[in-house]
């Protein structure tokens, strides 16, 4: 198969009061320059991988939109919604932009680099209907989700959302990749940070 054209799409929330679950370990201000560091070095990551032909960034937060500006992806305006309306609006962007792969990345994967990403996105050129899904460490939440082409499935993010992928991959005979290695670590709790500030301390400030 040809190299198909894959957009990546970074899905960023208001920055102020981002990364609540940490309020034990840090504070406000703590908080924000966390998800900042965490944000830009995400965005980064996807504009340097090759392989990934555009780097859009959806979010209702200015400073991001600056931030992904800097970076040389693409900002989007969210118009509104939860983070699943996000990433539909940002896919209709991607398909409109001539997108046959979409890769969905939040910004809490301390880990990333355009090397770990390569591996994922490379992913997209051997198989015409394929869901590549990388789990959390505990194997629920999706951390990163490759889909080609990018309206194969519709997104479930939240909750069990490692299962819903793919298990509406599996609905539509679509190939499942479920990938494992250093980008199952994201920081939702207190315990992931403390790894991440092991392992990743430029990534985190830690």
């Amino acid at each position: 198969m040809t190299t198909p054209r894959v957009i990546a799409i970074v899905p960023v929330g208001a920055i102020e009061g981002a990364k609540s679950r940490l309020g034990a370990v840090l504070d406000a201000e703590e908080r924000r320059d966390l998800a900042l560091r965490l944000a830009a070095g995400t965005i980064g990551a996807d504009v340097a991988t090759p392989g990934i032909d555009e780097t859009l960034v959806v979010t209702p937060d200015d400073e991001v939109r600056e931030l992904a500006l800097r970076a040389g992806a693409r900002p989007l305006r969210q118009r509104g919604g939860g983070l699943n309306d996000g990433l539909r609006q940002a896919r209709d962007e991607a398909i409109a932009a001539g997108a046959e792969a979409i890769l969905i990345l939040p910004i809490d994967i301390p880990r990333v680099t355009p090397e770990r990403l390569s591996q994922v996105v490379a992913l997209a050129g051997d198989v015409a209907r394929l869901v590549a899904i990388v789990p959390d460490r505990h194997g629920r939440g999706t951390n990163a989700l490759l889909l080609s082409p990018p309206d194969i499935i519709e997104f479930c993010f939240g909750g069990d959302s490692r299962d819903a992928h793919e298990g509406a991959a599996r609905a539509v005979g679509a190939h499942v990749e479920v990938l494992d290695g250093p980008l199952t670590l994201d920081i939702d709790t207190p315990e992931d940070l403390l790894i991440a500030q092991a392992e990743t301390p430029e990534a985190v400030g830690g």
